[in-house]
């Protein structure tokens, strides 16, 4: 590809798995240059961003997640060279079995190939099988949680490009498991069993940090749009409950650092959603 027309470099840094001890370098995206022209915010914020007539159309997401090419463990870029020991051994017996479901699910994935929406789905499909490895204090839920959501965003993106072939199905699948991540990592933080401080960014897009605020949201948001439907008492329940944390956190108060001027937006517009809903259910 022409110089001026590249999206991403290999960096200068040499990474190690921590698994099979591969040395490899990460793929990361160039910014720069109108690379990146960013559209509006979907309501769970996620940032669209416009076609560029140089460089085409641009997935950050696909680029964020660290993945050994050899053996495929993956995380987020900062618990990569971070893995704990005690977790080793079991990473290494599941290597064959991730391997083989992250091929099941995409079956052209490739990662000694430059990072394509395939390649990035798949990549964050692996961060959510990894996770499974790492011990509670690295917050591994909410982690599993952003990267099941990204997932199913970029599925959207595949299924918009390639119509027909069951993209659209895997992403609901995937944001309903990011419902029941988002919602399975507040009750843990709530209760105590599984803390949110080792989650230092909770996007969960790559431009902002909508904070913890932001993941209570979300779990409102999901547990409303891709939340269970089969039993009409138990979603009232949960709904009602979403509804109070909403209410709670974004029923006063101007724009803020801490609630940024599109969450307080979003947050409003969800508890309206909820109480409609909750109001047709009483009629």
């Amino acid at each position: 590809m022409d110089g001026d027309l590249k999206i991403s470099y290999q960096s200068k840094e040499e990474f190690a798995c921590p698994l099979c001890k591969t040395v490899f370098r990460r793929e990361e995206l160039l910014s720069g240059s109108g690379r990146l022209i960013a559209g509006q915010i979907t309501d769970e914020l996620h940032r669209l961003y416009e076609p560029s007539v140089k460089y085409g159309t641009i997935y950050p997401l696909a680029y964020q997640a660290t993945v050994c090419p050899e053996c495929w463990f993956a995380s987020m870029d900062k618990d990569f060279t971070v893995f704990p020991k005690d977790g080793k051994g079991k990473a290494l017996e599941d290597q064959e079995n991730r391997i083989k479901s992250a091929r099941l699910i995409f079956p052209s994935a490739d990662f000694t190939k430059p990072r394509d929406l395939v390649n990035g789905a798949a990549s964050l499909y692996l961060v959510l099988h990894c996770y499974d490895y790492y011990p509670k204090d690295f917050s591994p839920t909410i982690k599993q949680g952003l990267a099941s959501l990204r997932a199913g965003w970029l599925l959207d993106e595949l299924a918009a490009k390639y119509p027909g072939h069951h993209y659209d199905w895997l992403a609901q699948l995937f944001k309903r498991k990011a419902q029941f991540l988002y919602n399975e990592a507040i009750y843990k933080e709530q209760s105590g069993t599984e803390t949110l401080s080792a989650m230092k960014n909770f996007g969960p897009d790559t431009d902002k940090n909508y904070a913890y605020e932001g993941a209570l949201y979300l779990a409102g948001l999901l547990q409303f749009k891709y939340g269970p439907r089969d039993d009409p008492a138990a979603r009232a329940d949960a709904l009602g409950n979403a509804k109070r944390t909403i209410a709670k956190i974004f029923g006063l108060g101007k724009s803020s650092k801490s609630k940024p001027g599109p969450l307080l937006e979003h947050g409003r517009e969800l508890y309206d959603r909820i109480n409609q809903e909750l109001n047709e259910s009483d009629e």
